[in-house]
C-alpha cells in the first residue's frame, strides 16, 4: 500500500500556482486587484517583454506593517473576509492564496509602508525562500516587482508566448479593470514606453469610450436600467458599430471582470436580429446584483460565476439591451467608408475640358444672311443683334408655349429627421434632403426591418403563439433529467406554440410545433430546446429560432433593390422609418442609411 505524506508548503504553492498563475497576466491581475482592494487612488504598471522578464505594479493604498507584509506571504491569509461569510465578499480578492502562489515560482519582491508610519519595510523571495527582509525607503504605499516568471520551473516556461503575446494578454486584464474602476487612474508603461494612461474620476461611459474605441461616445448608447435588485449600466454600440470578432465586448458583475457563458450568451441573443452570425458587439456592461445572488468562489481565477437565479439575469440583459436599443430610434453608424469618400473626390481636378462647337464663320454668315446694303444700315444693325441672339448665346433659349399653373411646391425637409425625397438611384437607393444635409437610403434594407418589426409586433400581441398540429405525434427518446426539465417547462413551450406530453420516463410526445417552424425536424427541435434548458435554465432557443425565421421572412417579404418607388412611395417608408424602432440597421447589422451633411457636400466641392 502506499504511503500517504503531506507535500513540502513550496510544492503545494507551487500547485496552487498552476491553478492562479498560469501566464504574467494572471499574476498583474492578481496584484491590480489587491491593490484596488486596498483603495488606491492610482495604480501604476511597469513590464519587461510582456511581463515575461518583470511585472512592477505600484499604489498608492493603505499599505501594510512588516507583520502583516510576512503573513499576507502565507496561503490563506487574506484581511477581506474579516468573518466566515464567503458568500458575502465584495472585494476583488478574498482566497489568500495569490501572493504565495507568485512568490513560490519567481522572484518577488515588496515593498509597503502604511500611511503615517515613519519609514516602509522591503521583503524579497526567490522561487519560495526569503533571501531579504529589512527597512525600504518609499511613499505611502505598496510596489510590488514580480521578476522571471518560472525561470526554475523550464516545464511551466516553455508554454508561455511570445513576449508580444504575453503583453496583448496583460494590456487586456489592465483595460478591464481600470474600466470596471473609472474612479481609479491607471498608468501602463511597457519596455520605457507608455501605453495606456487614464485620469481618476472618470465617468464610466467616458472611461469605456476613451478604453475601448473613441467611435462609442457617438456610435453606442447609455445603459442604465433597473429591475427588482439587479441593476444594469454601461455602453453598447449600435448594431452598424460592429466588429468580425467579441473580443471587444467587456462584462464586469460587481465590479468585477468576467468572461462568463451565460452573460456572452445573453449579449448574443439581444442583437440576434440585428447582427450578421459572423459579426460580433462592442459593448461594456456592468451589472450590479446583491453578493448572495451570485457565487465568484467557481474557480480560483474568480473569472466565473454562478448566478441563483440565470434566466432572471439573462433575460433582464437582454431586454436591458434592446430596449437601449430602440430608444436610439433610426440612428446609425453614420462614419462613411473612406474608399467611398475618396471616390468622391478622385475625379476632381481630373475632367478634360469639353472643347465648344466651332462658332459658324462671320463672314459666311454676312455674305449669306445678314450683308448690309449701303443704303440701308439700320437693317444692317438688326442684322448683327440677330447674329449676336443667335451665335453669341445660344444658352439662352426664347420662351415658347403657353403659361400653364405651377406645380405644387416639394415639402420642406425640415419637418422630417430623415427629410423628404427627392429621387432614386439604380432603383435601389432613395435619395432624400433633410434639413442639415443629404440623406442615402437603402430601400430593401429599410423595409426590411419595418417588416420584421411588424411581424414581431403582431406576435406580441398574442398569449399563445400560432401553432401547427402534426398529423401523427411525434415521439422524442431522451434521458429521464431531459425529460423532466421538459416537462416542468411545458406550460412555457405551449406559449410559443411547441405541445409536449409526457411519454413515460425516458421519452416526450410532442403533438404541435411553432407554425413558422412548421417543416423542421421536430426531433432535432425538441432535443435542442432540452439542452438549452439544462444549459439556463429556460426554454430560451425556441424564442430565438422564431425570431430567425421572422428574420428570414422579412427578408424575403421586403422590398427587392431593383424595384422603381414612385415618390408616394419613397415618402411613405421614409416616414415609416422614423417611427420604427432600430430602423437604423437591417437585421444583417448593416446600416439603411447614410446621410452627408451639409459640410461634407461643401468639402467635396472645395468650398471649405
Amino acid at each position: 500500500m502506499p504511503i500517504i505524506r503531506r507535500l513540502p508548503e513550496n510544492l503545494v504553492n507551487r500547485i496552487a500556482a498552476g491553478e492562479v498563475v498560469e501566464r504574467p497576466a494572471s499574476a498583474l491581475k492578481e496584484l491590480m486587484e489587491n491593490s484596488i482592494d486596498a483603495g488606491a487612488g492610482q495604480i501604476s504598471v511597469r513590464l519587461s517583454d510582456g511581463g515575461l522578464d518583470a511585472i512592477e505594479v505600484t499604489d498608492d493604498g493603505c499599505g501594510m506593517a512588516p507583520d502583516q507584509m510576512a503573513l499576507a506571504l502565507e496561503r490563506h491569509a487574506t484581511s477581506k473576509l474579516p468573518d466566515e461569510a464567503i458568500e458575502l465578499v465584495t472585494t476583488l480578492g478574498f482566497r489568500g492564496e495569490a501572493l504565495p502562489s507568485i512568490a513560490s515560482v519567481a522572484r518577488f519582491s515588496i515593498e509597503s509602508r502604511p500611511r503615517g508610519a515613519a519609514e516602509g519595510w522591503r521583503r524579497v523571495v526567490d522561487h519560495g525562500e526569503v533571501v531579504e527582509d529589512a527597512p525600504a525607503a518609499l511613499p505611502p504605499g505598496t510596489r510590488i516587482r514580480v521578476d522571471n516568471l518560472f525561470a526554475k520551473i523550464p516545464a511551466r516556461r516553455k508554454f508561455l508566448r511570445s513576449g508580444r503575446s504575453e503583453y496583448a494578454a496583460c494590456l487586456d486584464v489592465v483595460r478591464r479593470l481600470a474600466m470596471a474602476r473609472p474612479e481609479v487612474g491607471f498608468v501602463l508603461e511597457h519596455d520605457g514606453r507608455r501605453v495606456l494612461s487614464v485620469q481618476p474620476g472618470q465617468s464610466g461611459p467616458a472611461r469605456v469610450a476613451q478604453i475601448v474605441a473613441r467611435e462609442l461616445a457617438e456610435d453606442g448608447v447609455i445603459i442604465d436600467l433597473e429591475r427588482g435588485p439587479a441593476r444594469l449600466t454601461g455602453v453598447a454600440g449600435l448594431p452598424t458599430f460592429n466588429r468580425g470578432v467579441a473580443d471587444h465586448q467587456y462584462l464586469f458583475v460587481n465590479g468585477r471582470p468576467v468572461k462568463d457563458r451565460l452573460l456572452v450568451g445573453a449579449v448574443r441573443g439581444a442583437y440576434a436580429d440585428m447582427l450578421a452570425r459572423d459579426r460580433h458587439a462592442v459593448l461594456a456592461l456592468f451589472l450590479d446584483v446583491p453578493p448572495e445572488e451570485v457565487d465568484v468562489n467557481v474557480h480560483p481565477a474568480k473569472t466565473e460565476v454562478r448566478f441563483r437565479d440565470p434566466a432572471f439575469i439573462r433575460g433582464f440583459i437582454v431586454s436591458g439591451l434592446r430596449h437601449a436599443l430602440e430608444g436610439a430610434g433610426q440612428k446609425t453608424a453614420q462614419t462613411p467608408a473612406a474608399p467611398a469618400m475618396a471616390a468622391w473626390t478622385s475625379g476632381i481636378g481630373q475632367v478634360e475640358p469639353i472643347a465648344p462647337a466651332p462658332a459658324p464663320a462671320l463672314s459666311s454668315l454676312f455674305a449669306r444672311q445678314y450683308a448690309p446694303t449701303p443704303n440701308r444700315v439700320s437693317e444692317a444693325g438688326a442684322a448683327w443683334r440677330g447674329y449676336e441672339a443667335q451665335v453669341m448665346a445660344p444658352a439662352q433659349d426664347l420662351p415658347m408655349g403657353r403659361a400653364e399653373a405651377a406645380q405644387e411646391a416639394a415639402p420642406e425637409a425640415v419637418r422630417h429627421p430623415l427629410g423628404v425625397a427627392r429621387g432614386q438611384v439604380a432603383h435601389t437607393y432613395i435619395i432624400a434632403e433633410a434639413q442639415d444635409g443629404l440623406v442615402i437610403v437603402d430601400q430593401h434594407a429599410a423595409h426590411e426591418r419595418i417588416v420584421l418589426e411588424r411581424l414581431k409586433a403582431a406576435g406580441a400581441g398574442d398569449k399563445v403563439a400560432a401553432a401547427q398540429a402534426l398529423l401523427l405525434p411525434e415521439v422524442i427518446e431522451l434521458d429521464e433529467p431531459s425529460c423532466d426539465r421538459l416537462e416542468e417547462a411545458i406550460p412555457t413551450l405551449a406559449q410559443h406554440g411547441l405541445a409536449l406530453e409526457r411519454f413515460g420516463a425516458t421519452a416526450m410526445l410532442a403533438r404541435s410545433v411553432p407554425a413558422a417552424l412548421g417543416k423542421g425536424d421536430v426531433q432535432a427541435l425538441v432535443r435542442d430546446v432540452a439542452d438549452d434548458l439544462a444549459a439556463n435554465g429556460d426554454a430560451l432557443l425556441l424564442g430565438e429560432r422564431l425570431d430567425l425565421v421572422l428574420a428570414t421572412m422579412a427578408c424575403h417579404g421586403s422590398v427587392r433593390a431593383g424595384r422603381a418607388l414612385n415618390v408616394a412611395e419613397m415618402n411613405a417608408l421614409l416616414r415609416e422609418m422614423e417611427v420604427t424602432p432600430r430602423s437604423g440597421q437591417c437585421n444583417h447589422g448593416r446600416p439603411t442609411w447614410v446621410k452627408l451633411a451639409h459640410g461634407d457636400i461643401e468639402k467635396l466641392f472645395g468650398r471649405k
